[in-house]
Parts: structure tokens; C-alpha cells; sequence
């Protein structure tokens, strides 16, 4: 299974939703970044991905983007195959 990276805070409850989707998916390992207290992984997030919002999620080498890009990615049946690969 690929290694799934999640750039979040504490209480967002995007990030909540993400990461339940992930587990209902079989992801047993969530690699969280915690920007709220990292301000430097907070610009790093930004520079990589382009965007200020949390949740940004990658799978392996994949920025798949936000909650809602997730949702979409699992509902046209592209997430599956991806967290395989």
C-alpha cells in the first residue's frame, strides 16, 4: 500500500473526514503534518502544493489535494487503485 502524507490541524474538521475515508479505505498509517505548530511545514505545504487550506493529501508521490478532492477521487473509483499502487 502506498504511504499516505497528510498535511492538517488540529481541529479541522475537513482532516477528520479525510482521514476516516482513508481508514474506511484500509489505510492503516496516516503520516500527519501538523501545521498549526509548525510554521515551517506550513510553508513548505504551501510552496509544494500551491494552496493555504487543510487537509493536503498525498499518496505516495501524488498531491491529491483537499478533503472534497479525496471524496471525489474515491467516488469516480480512482483511490483505490491509487493507495495500491
Amino acid at each position: 500500500m502506498s504511504a499516505v502524507k497528510m498535511y492538517t490541524t488540529a481541529v479541522c474538521p475537513y482532516c477528520i473526514r479525510a482521514k476516516a475515508l482513508l481508514k474506511q479505505r484500509g489505510v492503516e498509517q496516516i503520516e500527519e503534518i501538523r501545521i498549526d505548530t509548525d510554521p515551517a511545514a506550513r510553508a513548505h505545504m504551501m510552496e509544494t502544493t500551491g494552496r493555504r487550506t487543510v487537509p493536503q493529501i498525498f499518496i505516495g508521490d501524488t498531491h491529491v489535494g483537499g478533503c472534497d478532492d479525496l471524496m471525489a477521487l474515491d467516488a469516480r473509483g480512482g483511490l483505490q487503485p491509487l493507495l495500491a499502487a
